[in-house]
């Protein structure tokens, strides 16, 4: 019975270092692949090495639910789901860990309905109604935050686009070249445009053409101000007009664009503040108003 035991013991020792090393193997593979791109200049955005820790294993296990789902059961575009996490500047997820934790949502908020349901002795037909609803909420609610932080990223891209123009305008009119301006325009610009500039100077460096890695940019941020200044640039170097007349003429381009953005806005107001001024300004200023005189009223009308 000892050695059963031991031999039990060993074989299930052997078969915990497997799985472990099963499930490290990869993220060290990925720690020295990105620590040998480190060690040959690359400096962008965000950070190189996978999350360590408890959050590295979490990620780990949630990628490989996402990948099960992405390409054995063949649900959800994974090409498009890449695109909404670069647009978000979310680039140290992938594809697979947004699936992943699509899933695990979708799974873990009917569960816990499910328990304060039976922990709160709640009707059953309540429970079933719950759970559906924690299902699809937990299903969209993550792509729902890669596209509202992708959003609100494109429309910072897009306001911060004339100051970029403004800068190279100066530069190249010093004497700078294109590349050269867009190096300095990486330094000196914060925020999500700057991070876009950072990774467009660091694929240059890695031998990409500066119209390629400009293609690419767009490809990364499909916003109009994008589109229209890279548009500009590839057409300037292609049929050699001078870049700082297109410059010019794209900064007053840029300029129009954001004022009429702004006008836009501007008139849309009145639409949006008209649900909180009927529903919950008016009815507090009624009662402010006019309470004191319907209590008078209704005094009169008793004294009769």
């Amino acid at each position: 019975m000892i050695l059963l035991l031991i031999i039990g013991l060993v074989l299930t020792a052997t078969a915990v270092a497997l799985v472990a090393r099963g499930l490290i193997a990869a993220r060290l593979r990925a720690v020295d692949t990105l620590g040998g791109i480190g060690r040959y200049g690359f400096a962008g955005v965000g950070k190189l090495e996978p999350a360590a820790g408890i959050k590295g294993i979490v990620d780990d296990f949630v990628a490989a639910i996402g990948k099960l789902i992405l390409q054995r059961l063949r649900v959800g575009d994974e090409e498009q789901l890449r695109k909404q996490l670069m647009s978000a500047g979310m680039y140290e997820a992938t594809p697979r860990m947004l699936m992943g934790y699509q899933v695990l949502a979708a799974l873990g908020l009917p569960a816990i309905w499910i328990w304060i349901s039976t922990t709160g002795h709640l009707n059953g037909g309540l429970t079933i109604i719950g759970a559906i609803v924690g299902l699809v909420l937990g299903w969209m609610l993550p792509t729902w935050h890669v596209q509202q932080r992708a959003t609100a990223r494109l429309a910072r891209i897009d306001y911060d686009m004339p100051e970029l123009i403004d800068l190279l305008v100066v530069t190249v009119e010093a004497g700078l070249g294109l590349a050269a301006s867009l190096q300095l325009a990486s330094t000196r610009l914060k925020g999500p445009l700057g991070e876009e500039l950072r990774i467009c100077v660091q694929e240059q460096s890695m031998g990409l053409l500066l119209l390629q890695a400009l293609e690419n940019m767009v490809g990364r941020c499909p916003t109009p101000a994008m589109r229209s200044f890279v548009r500009a640039m590839v057409q300037g170097e292609r049929l050699g007009i001078s870049v700082g007349q297109i410059l010019r003429s794209l900064a007053v381009e840029m300029r129009k664009r954001r004022r009429a953005a702004a006008e836009e806005k501007a008139q849309k107001a009145p639409l949006k503040i008209l649900f909180p001024l009927v529903f919950m300004i008016f009815p507090a200023m009624f009662l402010v108003l006019l309470g004191p005189a319907l209590f008078s009223i209704f005094d009169a009308l008793k004294g009769r």
